[in-house]
């Protein structure tokens, strides 16, 4: 049984590489890199955990494969996009509530 944070990070990475993929085609190595630049080493993906994320969203249809020279590039799909802004509504759903639970006062602490 997959607990909450593995639930988590997965939606969670799956959300990052489409977002990643929405600007520009990338393979594999260069999601890790791009990801982990830009959260400031806040998020080191190993490339044992991003293929099979990747393999994931290509058996939904999210995304898609075409090879230049010797390396794989994916780019997001139509559904990816459709599926991404899902990802994103939820994502700002979720962090909004986790914000107002964190900063909550009860009115007899003010």
């Amino acid at each position: 049984m997959m607990g909450i944070k593995e639930n988590f990070k997965r939606g969670t990475l799956e959300m990052l590489i489409l977002h990643l993929l929405k600007g520009e085609e990338m393979y594999g190595y260069q999601l890790t890199q791009e990801i982990g630049k830009r959260s400031n080493g806040t998020f080191r993906i190993t490339e044992g955990s991003m293929y099979p994320t990747l393999y994931r969203l290509l058996d939904k249809e999210l995304i898609a494969v075409g090879r230049r020279r010797t390396r794989v590039y994916y780019h997001i799909e139509p559904k990816g996009l459709e599926y991404l802004d899902k990802l994103e509504k939820e994502y700002e759903l979720t962090s909004a509530g986790i914000d107002a639970i964190m900063s909550y006062v009860p009115e007899d602490e003010e």
